[in-house]
């Protein structure tokens, strides 16, 4: 999924995020609006992951959310 894609649907893929990081609040995640580096910020914030990981998770949810 592209940038623009991602920040374009936001308000959609936003319940989608919520659902797969429960422990990112409604606040954050309307501070990503889409934004890919903030969203994989606030993931390891909130879970103490590395930036690594939270990447991973991150990519696997696009694809998800893609098809």
């Amino acid at each position: 999924m592209n940038k623009d894609i991602m920040q374009g649907n936001w308000k959609q893929l936003k319940g989608s995020a919520q659902e797969q990081w429960g422990e990112l609040t409604d606040d954050q995640l309307d501070q990503v609006e889409g934004n890919r580096e903030q969203l994989v910020g606030k993931i390891q914030e909130a879970y103490g992951k590395s930036r690594d990981e939270a990447e991973r998770e991150v990519e696997k949810w696009e694809k998800t959310q893609a098809a």
